[in-house]
């Protein structure tokens, strides 16, 4: 193997045998479990990044069933995301964990943008005729339940379509080195593309955060439920952004805008 080859080919790994294509990724039927909550602001001023400072005690709880992915397939994830400023006052979303039953979007998501995903058993399903049941088991252990009364009462598309599309979000990149020293340390931004709501509702809803050594979910405990949400949506993950390079000479913190 030639080593301008090596220069045109390389993408993801394995060289030969990537786990995963090039992006951008289309996802059709998408559905949310959305439930947002209040936690602790110490506990979330702990978690964010700098530059992005906490925008209130508010947390989303998501369980995401993705039954048709170009490039990843069939599958499930969860994690939470925190309602963030960045340093021009616009708000945005911070995801903080994820937890996931592919190889593919693990791997894809970490090294393309940055996502904080671990492997787990999330579930999104009808539980019973009249509930909305979402789950995360990481390894033999339940860590989250949410539930949320199934289509109680419709959204307004447009609304929701403007919330997963004008709103940026953002990732905290790490790449090791060698030596086990960082050699990529970044805040990445990215936005959802093509978006479509197909349907949103909202209703009653609760959620149940266990503590765990590996998946530590609780440590942004639930202290109110403030609402739910459920929504359908095709949509297409693109390519991010640097918005701020930790590894770069010492600089005042300050984002990159469309770097």
């Amino acid at each position: 193997m030639k080593i301008d080859d090596i220069r045109k080919n390389a993408f993801a790994m394995p060289l030969h045998s990537p786990s995963y294509p090039r992006p951008p990724f289309r996802f059709l039927n998408r559905e949310y479990l959305i439930i947002t909550y209040e936690t602790d602001l110490d506990a979330l001023r702990a978690v964010v990044p700098e530059p992005l400072t906490v925008d209130s005690a508010l947390v989303h709880y998501e369980f995401i069933r993705m039954p048709d992915s170009s490039g990843f397939g069939d599958y499930t994830e969860s994690g939470q995301v925190i309602s963030v400023i960045d340093d021009s006052g616009q708000k945005g979303n911070y995801t903080h964990s994820m937890y996931l039953d592919d190889e593919g979007p693990i791997a894809g998501g970490r090294e393309i943008w940055g996502f904080p995903k671990k492997l787990a058993s999330p579930r999104l399903t009808i539980d019973g005729n009249d509930t909305l049941l979402g789950t995360v088991d990481y390894g033999t252990q339940r860590i989250a339940t949410g539930t949320m009364g199934y289509k109680f009462r419709p959204l307004d598309i447009e609304a929701e379509r403007r919330k997963l599309a004008d709103t940026p979000n953002y990732l905290l990149k790490v790449i090791p080195h060698v030596d086990g020293s960082p050699r990529i340390c970044e805040l990445v931004r990215f936005y959802l593309k093509d978006v479509t709501v197909l349907g949103a509702w909202e209703g009653p809803a609760a959620l149940e955060l266990h503590p765990h050594a590996l998946a530590p979910v609780a440590e942004l405990p639930v202290r109110k439920i403030i609402g739910a949400r459920h929504v359908i949506t095709n949509l297409t993950l693109d390519i991010g952004e640097v918005a701020f390079d930790y590894l770069a000479p010492a600089q005042a913190p300050r984002l990159v805008v469309n770097q």
